[in-house]
């Protein structure tokens, strides 16, 4: 138990899971550690669940989608933050795609290439050619919520599980205080 969270065995569950989440988790040598919770799908934005779920905003992590433009060519990047933080886009996140200018990736173009539902967004799972930038912050926490892919569960991964994901770099000063 998390929280009010009915942990269990990701792979057990692949049926909480987005079909990309499902077949990355069995690839991934980690997925021992990966745990997941049947959630209501109204309460998975972040504020509502921990209120709901008794879950601390410093034990959930959002995954926001991030493209920037160099050219003609659209990079993508993944970032991984603690909910008491925002991702600094255009300064890290910037700097680290090599773009003039960074923001939100549009919503349809997010789900569509992820193959994810909006406001279940992960960091298991995304396309290979993305970075996953993760805070330092959430590689020392203990354990994070993060989405599954699907609004109706989360995931519960350890900050060490976060940073052997596949594609993961760590960036300190990713997340930068709410406020």
């Amino acid at each position: 138990m998390l929280g009010h969270l009915d942990l269990l065995r990701a792979l057990d569950r692949p049926d909480l899971l987005a079909p990309p989440v499902a077949a990355a988790l069995a690839q991934w040598p980690g997925s021992a550690e990966a745990a997941v919770a049947e959630i209501d799908p109204e309460l998975a934005d972040t504020e509502a669940f921990c209120a709901a779920y008794g879950i601390a905003p410093a034990e959930s992590a959002n995954c926001v989608v991030v493209a920037g433009r160099r050219g003609e060519q659209v990079r993508h990047a993944a970032c991984l933050v603690l909910a008491t933080t925002r991702a600094d886009v255009n300064g890290v996140v910037r700097r680290r795609l090599d773009v003039r200018k960074a923001s939100f990736a549009p919503l349809e173009q997010t789900v569509g290439a992820t193959g994810m539902e909006y406001g279940g967004i992960t960091p298991v799972g995304l396309p290979p050619s993305w970075p996953v930038l993760v805070d330092e912050a959430v590689v020392a926490a203990p354990q994070v919520v993060v989405g599954s892919g699907l609004r109706r569960s989360k995931l519960v991964l350890t900050g060490a599980a976060v940073a052997d994901l596949p594609g993961v770099e760590v960036l300190p000063g990713l997340g930068t205080p709410l406020g």
